[in-house]
């Protein structure tokens, strides 16, 4: 088959590469008929995730169709149509019966494995480990594209940041990076009755999205006209207090300071970026404003409720795929999603 390859920081390419077979009972084995590009997968690439070695087939998002079970697999038949999310759950270890699926201890301590340590869904065809404790099954009337972002960008959205950070109706919720997970989180706050939404970026483009996905306000981080992100923050919230909620959805130590900075006393910081350098934590002025900091890896325990928001219509999920392309197009689809300002990309979607 043809997967893309991880050849070390900087290095990829779409190669020929054996099929891959059930090894366990409990695996499956799909034909990944749609999937996507993460940051993550480009963070892997700069040589931020050191775990990942070279010759891994990368990718953790796929919709697919079953085409191979281990003998252990009575839930799952071929032909079936499945969503394989980032997230593998053996659904028995101490984490797994926590909700915790992220740190599966029978995968390895985390959760996220394909493209980081198995081979990914940037295939034509893709091992599923622990598959009936895992995959999703795709209901009939809803697309690809509308269920492949339940993958990871929209839990990750709602898990890491929204419910994270604990955004409550009537809430003022500041999110920093309109990228493809600040979009799902500005979806979803609105699901969680923010009373207003704020978007901060530095892209006009991207506010534009932000806007589309439900933001109220947009903040152009280092506009011209004179005030800082911080400030204009302020100037939206009741008293200049600042907002309830801050989601960083970048992974730079500036936006993450952004987020320290604009978030009120007794509030909330959600981080859900994927930082690759150090961040300083300025406690010498953040222990006094009784601030809660959040981190976290999405556990895709809400795919479900997701899923049904999906099928009735109050989550649009398919805007976040913005370009299209073929899985033989697959370095084409790189290029776009890595310049994603110059082609006004959010997610590609990658068809078989």
């Amino acid at each position: 088959m043809k997967a893309l390859v991880y050849h070390g920081p900087g290095r990829k390419s779409w190669d020929t590469v054996a099929d891959p077979k059930p090894v366990d009972p409990t695996d499956i084995v799909v034909q990944v008929d749609t999937t996507t590009i993460c940051g993550t997968d480009l963070h892997i690439l700069k040589g931020d995730v050191p775990t990942v070695e070279e010759g891994r087939i990368l990718g953790h998002e796929a919709v697919g169709t079953v085409v191979a079970v281990g003998s252990a697999v009575s839930s799952l038949a071929i032909d079936d149509r499945v969503l394989v999310p980032a997230i593998t759950s053996c659904g028995r270890c101490a984490y797994c019966k926590r909700a915790m699926p992220s740190h599966c201890q029978a995968v390895g301590g985390i959760g996220w494995i394909f493209g980081h340590l198995i081979d990914g869904t940037q295939a034509e065809y893709a091992r599923v480990p622990f598959a009936e404790t895992s995959v999703h099954k795709v209901p009939e009337g809803v697309s690809d594209a509308q269920v492949l972002f339940l993958a990871d960008i929209l839990p990750t959205g709602y898990e890491v940041g929204v419910r994270n950070g604990r955004v409550k109706p009537g809430d003022v919720v500041v999110v920093v990076g309109a990228g493809p997970v600040g979009l799902a989180a500005i979806q979803t706050a609105a699901l969680a009755g923010a009373a207003r939404i704020v978007a901060v970026d530095v892209a006009d483009s991207r506010l534009e999205h932000a806007r589309r996905f439900g933001a109220d306000e947009t903040i152009r981080s280092g506009g011209s006209d004179g005030r800082s992100a911080e400030e204009q923050i302020s100037a939206l919230t009741d008293g200049g207090l600042g907002a309830d909620v801050a989601i960083e959805a970048v992974g730079i130590p500036e936006t993450f300071d952004l987020c320290t900075r604009a978030v009120r006393p007794g509030g909330v910081v959600a981080n859900i970026g994927v930082h690759g350098a150090p961040t300083t934590l300025h406690l010498e002025d953040l222990w006094i404003k009784n601030v809660t900091i959040t981190t976290g890896l999405v556990d895709g325990t809400t795919v479900p409720m997701l899923l049904s928001l999906v099928r009735s219509g109050k989550i649009a999920s398919e805007l976040l795929g913005t370009h299209d392309f073929g899985l033989n197009d697959m370095l084409a689809a790189y290029d776009t999603f890595a310049e994603a300002g110059k082609h006004d990309a959010l997610k590609v979607v990658i068809r078989r």
